[in-house]
């Protein structure tokens, strides 16, 4: 195809798709903040956690299944060790490497928010859709994001489906 620009169908759309995502961010950030004065990125740590082995995770890796920097991570951690939600400590044999877990504390915190975090989802996104819209839905999101990952090289076993 020669032609670089999107067509009209494509514009609208990508214009949607931008719209509905911001949006949605936007409404998941605010009720969050709201009912559990949480961050959604604070949620999103806590919730893989509760998902990995042991409740624990490297840090690098932590990083790469929550979308985030080294850094950002590193600082959103910190907050959440204050909190005595997460704790972290060394990797056996490797002097800087860094093992976040998720306490009890931090357990029953998500235990609490979860249920609001899913009500926010569901009212947001999903209570608008039919059941054969939503087949659809999650069948285009499957597709975009197995080619996203051969594209990138990503096994896509790793991700994560929450």
């Amino acid at each position: 195809m020669d032609d670089p620009w999107l067509n009209d169908e494509q514009q609208r759309t990508w214009r949607d798709f931008l719209r509905l995502t911001g949006t949605l961010s936007d409404v998941i950030e605010r009720d969050l903040q709201r009912e559990a004065a949480m961050p959604h990125a604070y949620y999103q740590i806590l919730a893989m956690l509760s998902e990995a082995p042991d409740r624990s995770m490297r840090m690098n890796q932590l990083a790469a299944v929550v979308r985030s920097s080294q850094s950002r991570l590193s600082h959103a951690v910190a907050r959440l060790e204050q909190a005595g939600w997460v704790g972290r400590e060394p990797v056996p044999g490797d002097g800087r490497g860094q093992v976040a877990r998720l306490t009890e504390a931090g357990y029953r915190r998500l235990l609490e928010v979860a249920p609001g975090h899913a009500r926010t989802v569901r009212t947001a996104l999903f209570d608008a859709l039919s059941d054969e819209q939503l087949a659809a839905f999650d069948d285009i999101c499957r597709t975009v994001l197995s080619a996203l990952d051969a594209r990138l090289g990503r096994d896509p076993e790793r991700r994560t489906n929450r």
